[in-house]
């Protein structure tokens, strides 16, 4: 009878221990309490979807930020959260007079006022395999889900070219990185633009 009651406590144990485990797995991977979380569909200049992303709480004050692209050309293309919630495809560059796509979505979203690679919405540049997709996911603590989804909103760029993260050393160019590269990366023009809701 005792050895009996003894297996029946150590069950009981074991099982508030798996269910306790299954409540935080969840709790885990739960969003962020009040819904904190936000997605994009990223289109081409065309319009047609080529990615979803989202964005959620990834617990102690950081986001993680998942990303799936399909047609895109194959390499390594600069991937940021810009300013605005805006994406024109026929946008116009006022300062040139020439459509330049997804120029509203402004520039990269930053909380201070860092160069490029030090900016709060610069991300690992995406990598699409040769048949032009693929998949990413990082964890940031250089936001969070409420700071991109402001007044004006923020968008996800993708660029046509690779980001060097304005990384280019003294014995490249004396000089250091130029104006540019500082700025963007040296990552080209805007192929995709998502709207962060």
């Amino acid at each position: 009878m005792i050895q009996r009651r003894t297996h029946l406590a150590v069950a009981a144990v074991l099982a508030a221990g798996v269910a306790g485990v299954g409540v935080s797995a969840a709790a885990e991977a739960a969003p962020e309490r009040g819904g904190h979380h936000a997605t994009a569909v990223i289109r081409d200049t065309g319009g047609t979807a080529v990615g979803r992303l989202t964005i959620s709480h990834a617990g102690y004050g950081k986001a993680r930020v998942s990303v799936t692209v399909k047609g895109l050309a194959p390499g390594f293309h600069g991937f940021h959260i810009h300013t605005t919630g805006v994406c024109d495809p026929a946008a116009v560059d006022p300062a040139t007079g020439k459509v330049t796509p997804f120029f509203t979505a402004g520039g990269h979203f930053d909380l201070g006022k860092g160069s490029h690679g030090g900016h709060s919405g610069d991300l690992p540049p995406l990598l699409a395999g040769g048949d032009g997709t693929g998949t990413a996911s990082v964890v940031t603590d250089r936001f969070r889900v409420s700071h991109l989804t402001d007044g004006d909103g923020s968008a996800v760029i993708v660029h046509a070219l690779p980001d060097n993260l304005a990384h280019i050393p003294e014995r490249y160019s004396p000089a250091g990185p130029d104006e540019a590269t500082l700025k963007t990366g040296d990552a080209g023009g805007r192929v995709a633009c998502g709207v962060i809701r």
